[in-house]
């Protein structure tokens, strides 16, 4: 079994058993390529079958010169599943990554944004433009919703259920969930869907997703990450925002105003609360603030 080889059947594997996005798939195939670039830089022939904990450690080595902690922790991750699925599927006996430790990393907390800095991002957006209209939505339902990057890009008008007040989103690993939608968002994907997106001359095979591009095409994650980051730039925000910060804030905000956790992390659709858990270490300063502002004893 050569790498290409090796590599093509993990992700077949990692797409039809595991159903993983095709978005995670990508990322598990880099990191094995980064340890096959390795291989072929330094002329080692050890085969998937062959490598050793020697030579995976070098790599490791090697690839901590030039990433981050975190970054580093991923690969180690990535390329434990792939040799354990090499031992799974009796291509060899033993997971070289086994002894090799995962370096310390803090947890990060997530970034967010204020109310204000949100309300300042969408009051940047020019409405005069047709796109204007459809960016407003997209903020709207990134915040509203708290969808990650790719559920909004791949959101359906048949995932809309507007009278019940729910859209159908679809997320890691192909697994459907029901999110609560407010009337102001629904009222700005509304405008949209009938004033711009009508006159939009719709591809056939993209009919269905509700954000599209000016050639009727559905949009890219690229895309989304660009019109975020210039409206950071309109309005001169100085933190490093993506898409993702608005999903953070949505989730943010609900616990600073009293919702319940559980609630959170079902509209979030993370598969175990602990993931969840993290918006209790964002929120301690509110709580702080709380205390210091309320308590008798101040």
């Amino acid at each position: 079994m050569n790498w290409q080889h090796a590599l093509q059947d993990y992700e077949n594997y990692l797409k039809i058993e595991r159903g993983l996005s095709s978005n995670s798939i990508s990322n598990y195939g880099l990191d094995l390529q980064k340890l096959m670039d390795y291989l072929s830089e330094h002329d080692i022939t050890e085969s998937p079958i062959q490598i050793d904990q020697e030579t995976v450690q070098q790599f490791i080595y090697d690839v901590a010169k030039t990433v981050n902690p975190r970054s580093q922790a991923r690969i180690i991750s990535g390329l434990k599943g792939f040799f354990n699925y090499l031992v799974f599927e009796d291509y060899r006996a033993d997971n070289p990554m086994d002894l090799i430790e995962t370096p310390k990393i803090g947890r990060k907390l997530p970034d967010t944004l204020s109310v204000d800095e949100i309300n300042d991002l969408i009051s940047a957006i020019d409405l005069s433009k047709p796109e204007g209209e459809r960016n407003r939505a997209i903020v709207e339902t990134l915040y509203g919703c708290g969808l990650r990057v790719s559920e909004l890009v791949n959101l359906r008008l048949s995932d809309l259920y507007f009278e019940e007040d729910f859209i159908k989103v679809t997320g890691k690993g192909n697994k459907q969930r029901f999110v609560p939608i407010s009337s102001i968002n629904k009222k700005y994907i509304n405008i949209y869907r009938n004033e711009v997106r009508v006159h939009v001359p719709i591809q056939k095979e993209h009919n269905d997703f509700v954000f599209l591009n000016r050639r009727g095409k559905q949009l890219t994650r690229a895309m989304i990450f660009t019109i975020i980051k210039q409206l950071a730039e309109l309005i001169g925000l100085k933190k490093n925002i993506s898409p993702h910060t608005f999903r953070h804030s949505f989730a943010t905000h609900l616990l600073e105003n009293g919702a319940d956790l559980r609630a959170i992390q079902q509209m979030l659709g993370h598969e175990s609360i602990t993931t969840t858990e993290v918006y209790m270490h964002v929120n301690r300063v509110h709580l702080a603030k709380v205390l210091n502002e309320f308590h008798p004893r101040k």
